[in-house]
């Protein structure tokens, strides 16, 4: 009975931790990430950029072998909803090999990089715990799919269907 009580609290704790969200924390808003042009840039006025759209976030990274193999099924989702926006946020470790990623790869959308990595304030206010990491905002910039990685393109499809 004991060993059946500690499984539904690590189940109930796992699950919690989990929880899809609808709107991103205050934290996470107040954020800066870093521009193509150098500047700083709070979270909250990136996304209002994109007020009215939806819009697919991957958080990525040019040393991320998941990430760079996933490149070929972002543009493939790309071509098959060119009415979405896309906004790539890059846990690189310096500006250098974050732009030299984006024009490797030749990533189409709008670019930014967090301050301090995957683990720093930004990583941590989105619960990143694997990259790539993808998140849907519908129209109204509500959260629709907060966490969804390389394997789940089916379920990002259908997210992406469903708000058309």
């Amino acid at each position: 009975m004991k060993q059946l009580v500690i499984l539904l609290i690590a189940f109930a704790t796992f699950s919690c931790t989990n929880a899809q969200k609808n709107n991103f924390s205050e934290v996470a808003l107040s954020e800066k990430l870093l521009s193509t042009n150098e500047s700083q840039v709070a979270f909250k006025d990136i996304l209002n950029k994109y007020k009215g759209k939806t819009l697919v976030i991957e958080v990525w990274a040019s040393w991320c072998g998941d990430c760079v193999k996933a490149m070929p099924k972002i543009k493939e989702l790309q071509a098959n909803n060119p009415d979405v926006s896309y906004l790539f946020i890059s846990a690189d470790k310096t500006a250098d090999k974050w732009k030299i990623g984006i024009e490797k790869h030749q990533l189409k959308g709008d670019h930014y990089m967090m301050n301090d990595g995957m683990k720093g304030v930004f990583g941590k206010s989105i619960d990143l715990d694997w990259i790539p990491r993808y998140i849907i905002l519908d129209k109204t910039g509500k959260i629709v799919l907060y966490r969804a990685i390389e394997t789940d393109f089916d379920k990002i499809n259908e997210t992406l269907k469903s708000l058309k």
